[in-house]
């Protein structure tokens, strides 16, 4: 038995040392998939207006040696997602090839389970394997990795390597992924208990399938329940499946007989801004419905060519329309709105127009945030939690060296009235974010809020 548990760790170790070390990528194609990306995003990218001062010429020379530097995939992958996060935006990402990722791990340490959460810039435990929940308490700060107080570490380690259109999302998915690092890698960490005292824990990244406390709520595309005094709840998980269409209208009979209604959004990632508008349309009398402006970049290369004359002659000012129509084709700055018309509101029957509370988070994203621009204004919805993830849009796919991908966001969408929410998020009418004592005694306060809200509009 001894002798089997010494092979197994071998071959953990070596597939580990192996994922590390491989250089698979040959030399030419690092430069390859390093030129296309940048190609496509020349060409492509939406939202360069968001970061005015990024020379994207520039950083592509200045990675060509650091790409031909790296020593391994894993490091080319590292590189190329070092110099997408550059570009801030949520939409336009580097993934690892899968041989590589699945070795990976970001909350399993053997002997321990742990899920962090940014909670007023602090790196909180918010769940444990339940063996550990005595000497691990839920609440428990992280205050130093590998001797390092966090936030250096972040800002070192974690951080210049995320793509997020929002402050606030790169330092969620910055403490989300922490501890993250290939399997058989040990990392030293210290912790402040929430009754302050300290301890220090070295893991090890192996897997462990312990239950964890508190358990996390069974996810289903489509949760539903009733709350106190005839107040429907029913969770949107995903519009990633248009199965969570027929899941809504089944339960419109029930939901008709609601005297107010929640609906919760802040586990629902996107996925398609259609499946979400069919949900949409049951939640609002109106006959139109008025989703985002959407834009993309346009390319017309005759004009791109006249208007290298015409920033060659350096004028002060342009003489006709012709000029300033060629140079802005040369800088990549015209743009294609697309054909913007309401949406046919063709629900048959009845409509679940009741006083409403929509639930978002940081983690309501995409498609998701399209799903709240068609029902921004209705005057009987309020909006309570935290600010939206700040990022949708339509990406571009590309296939990189060594089975690696990248999607860049072409898209740019706006609210009907111009307002922007790419890089920003849309902004609850109540805020309410969890707190750490929320984790601790497992409290949802922002259901709480809502129910509140809802039953002084049932009583008004």
């Amino acid at each position: 038995m001894l002798r089997l548990l010494l092979i197994l760790t071998f071959l953990s170790g070596t597939a580990m040392a192996w994922a590390q070390r491989e250089n698979s990528i040959r030399p030419e194609e690092k430069i390859y998939g390093l030129s296309k990306f940048w190609q496509e995003v020349n060409y492509n990218f939406a939202f360069f207006g968001q970061v005015p001062e990024l020379n994207w010429d520039s950083v592509y020379q200045a990675y060509i040696p650091i790409i031909l530097a790296t020593e391994s995939d894993y490091d080319y992958y590292k590189a190329l997602e070092r110099m997408c996060a550059l570009l801030q935006d949520g939409h336009t990402n580097i993934y690892m090839p899968s041989r590589i990722d699945s070795l990976l791990y970001r909350t399993s340490f053997g002997d321990y389970r742990l899920f962090l959460e940014n909670v007023d810039g602090k790196a909180i435990i918010t769940h444990v394997n339940e063996p550990k929940k005595e000497e691990v308490p839920v609440g428990s700060e992280v205050i130093q990795v590998n001797g390092m107080p966090v936030k250096a570490y972040l800002e070192k380690e974690v951080i210049p390597y995320i793509s997020s259109s929002t402050d606030y999302i790169l330092w969620d998915n910055g403490i989300r992924g922490l501890l993250k690092g290939f399997k058989g890698e040990s990392i030293d960490i210290r912790i402040r208990t929430p009754k302050g005292l300290e301890r220090s824990l070295h893991l090890t990244r192996a897997l462990n399938k312990e239950a964890i406390y508190p358990p996390f709520p069974d996810w289903e595309l489509l949760n539903f329940k009733w709350m106190e005094k005839d107040i429907a709840y029913v969770a949107l998980n995903s519009f990633g499946d248009e199965k969570i269409d027929t899941l809504f209208i089944e339960k419109v009979p029930e939901l008709l007989k609601a005297k107010a209604l929640i609906i919760d959004i802040r586990n629902n990632g996107g996925g398609s801004t259609t499946i979400g508008l069919e949900i949409a349309k049951y939640l609002t009398e109106d006959t139109l419905l008025f989703g985002s402006r959407s834009m993309t970049r346009e390319h017309r290369a005759a004009y791109k060519a006249w208007g290298y004359w015409v920033a060659d002659e350096n004028k002060d000012t342009l003489i006709d329309e012709w000029e300033k129509t060629s140079l802005d084709y040369f800088n990549g700055n015209v743009w294609h709105e697309f054909e913007y018309a309401p949406d046919t509101n063709d629900v048959k029957g009845p409509r679940i127009v009741v006083p409403t509370v929509i639930l978002t988070s940081h983690n309501t994203a995409s498609a998701a945030e399209d799903f709240l621009v068609y029902l921004d204004g209705q005057p009987h919805i309020t909006r309570i939690g935290q600010k939206t993830y700040g990022s949708t849009g339509q990406p571009l796919m590309l296939e990189l060296p060594g089975g690696g991908s990248a999607r860049i966001c072409t898209k740019k969408d706006v609210f009907p009235d111009g307002r922007e929410f790419v890089g920003y998020g849309i902004i609850p009418q109540i805020e309410v974010a969890p707190t750490v004592e929320d984790f601790i005694q497992t409290r949802d306060r922002a259901l709480e809020k809502a129910v509140e809200v809802l039953k002084g509009k049932l009583q008004d």
